[in-house]
């Protein structure tokens, strides 16, 4: 009685929500965008935890580790919670066992940009010029094994094209460096990008998914742009570490559903690139159990050998 007590009382203090990558990449936007509704509905602060470092490992692992209470919440995306499986031979924590899904919040494509002293205004003449120049031009990710770098990877590898990876600690570490020109290209998030891009900053040069974007529309997917049947997509969701209880689960699913409902929000959020989902726990789990099997195939395709 007093367990059910207490569970109903939630949440009664601040709750923490780790974004595993530093301030400014997709994760942690899409984060900043809900959290202020996400509070209101749920009646507490949530202060948000930027724990970079190691391809989303580290901020994955402490939310892995922390109380299962509802306490700590874990913004998660596609390379902690699905690639990291298939890149790193001793993963310190397996996403299908040590955590459990509460939704999937938002699915945006990547973006291929140049830096704007890069001679390259379409996909068709970058591959010219990487083609060109083997070996002598780059793209940054935001860690081995995030969607950045193999998204990179993989256009890399059906292009035939031979192009160094540099990997950083995170999203806007990579993006500074693009803007300052030290690196060529960068498959973006569209949430990070677009500023750039609408100000000029950066030269767009095509989206990842198999459709257009409706932020972007002028701008040619890949796959339509030379390098038919491409496509790489990047996704955010909700966790909690195993063993939170079920009806608290329940109670943060309502709240982000409800969030992701409000016309505000989802405007917010398809504006700067990401298409609102909000399913159920379930529904989150098969995805992401289905994410893992397709990147698992593309590792193996890429030739990448688990670190």
């Amino acid at each position: 009685m007093q367990l059910a007590l207490a569970h109903a009382a939630y949440p009664n203090h601040p709750i923490r929500l780790i974004v595993a990558y530093p301030p400014g990449g997709g994760t942690d936007i899409v984060s900043r965008l809900i959290v202020p509704e996400l509070s209101k509905k749920l009646g507490q602060s949530i202060a948000i935890d930027n724990r970079g470092g190691a391809s989303g490992n580290i901020g994955t692992e402490a939310a892995v580790n922390s109380p299962p209470d509802g306490y700590t919440l874990l913004m998660g995306n596609i390379a902690p919670n699905a690639i990291n499986v298939s890149m790193f031979k001793k993963l310190p924590y397996q996403p299908e066992r040590d955590l459990i899904p509460i939704s999937l919040v938002a699915i945006t494509p990547n973006i291929l940009v140049a830096n704007m002293k890069l001679p390259v205004k379409s996909v068709a003449d970058l591959l010219a010029l990487a083609k060109a120049n083997p070996g002598k031009m780059n793209f940054p990710s935001a860690g081995s094994g995030t969607s950045s770098h193999l998204a990179g990877v993989l256009f890399c590898n059906m292009a035939n094209v031979d192009m160094v990876h540099v990997p950083y600690k995170g999203g806007g570490i990579a993006m500074n460096d693009l803007l300052g020109g030290q690196v060529d290209i960068y498959f973006a998030t569209m949430p990070a990008a677009i500023p750039f891009i609408k100000s000029g900053k950066l030269r767009p040069l095509g989206v990842t998914s198999e459709k257009r974007s409706i932020v972007l529309p002028n701008v040619p997917t890949i796959s339509e742009s030379g390098l038919a049947g491409y496509s790489a997509t990047t996704w955010y969701g909700l966790y909690a570490p195993k063993g939170t209880p079920s009806d608290i689960i329940q109670k943060v699913h309502e709240a982000t559903v409800e969030v992701l409902k409000i016309p505000e929000i989802r405007e917010q959020l398809i504006q700067r690139g990401f298409e609102p989902i909000g399913n159920s726990p379930d529904q989150f789990a098969n995805f992401v159990s289905s994410e893992i099997i397709k990147w698992g195939k593309v590792v193996k395709l890429a030739g990448i050998e688990p670190e």
